[in-house]
């Protein structure tokens, strides 16, 4: 008799303490909010005219004269390849779609520079980008010291940026 006691006892502890975990309200994550953030102010990660990061590829500059190109990532709207001398990383080359995020083309409105045609800015001390076709950003960042200003723009012109503006 005491154990049926005990195990009823249990049961409607369990019950209980179910019932009360289930109704309360917990806290957003950081993640919660920052989505919620997001959303509010009409961002999306990438938009469905996006170009596929793959349809990217065949306008990066190609290995050689002792450079290796090494494609690291490739998603809708994206592609990165690292590239290295001697087996080290010296620069990241990196084609993006600024149909997701309109707001990446705007620093080109006051450009002075042009490489290869094709307004060109100076992101910070390691960034060189273009906007090509009032669309595609390409991009060379120096990963090495040695890695210039002026090793950017040289890479910046051999990307096939005339074949890159006819993906419109």
């Amino acid at each position: 008799m005491l154990f049926k006691i005990r195990q009823g006892f249990t049961v409607f502890a369990l019950s209980i303490l179910l019932l009360l975990t289930s109704c309360a309200t917990q806290a957003p994550s950081r993640f919660d909010q920052a989505q919620q953030e997001s959303t509010q102010r009409g961002s999306s990660a990438v938009v469905k005219e996006s170009e596929s990061g793959g349809s990217f590829n065949q306008f990066f500059p190609p290995s050689g004269g002792g450079y290796e190109r090494v494609y690291t990532q490739e998603k809708k709207g994206f592609a990165e390849a690292k590239l290295k001398k001697d087996g080290k990383e010296v620069a990241m080359l990196a084609i993006s779609d600024t149909l997701n995020n309109p707001s990446a083309a705007k620093k080109f409105e006051k450009s002075t520079q042009m490489i290869g045609g094709y307004p060109a800015v100076s992101q910070g001390s390691t960034g060189t980008a273009v906007l090509v076709g009032d669309r595609f950003q390409v991009k060379v960042l120096s990963r090495d010291p040695a890695f210039s200003e002026g090793d950017r723009q040289a890479w910046l012109e051999k990307f096939d940026l005339n074949g890159l503006a006819q993906l419109k």
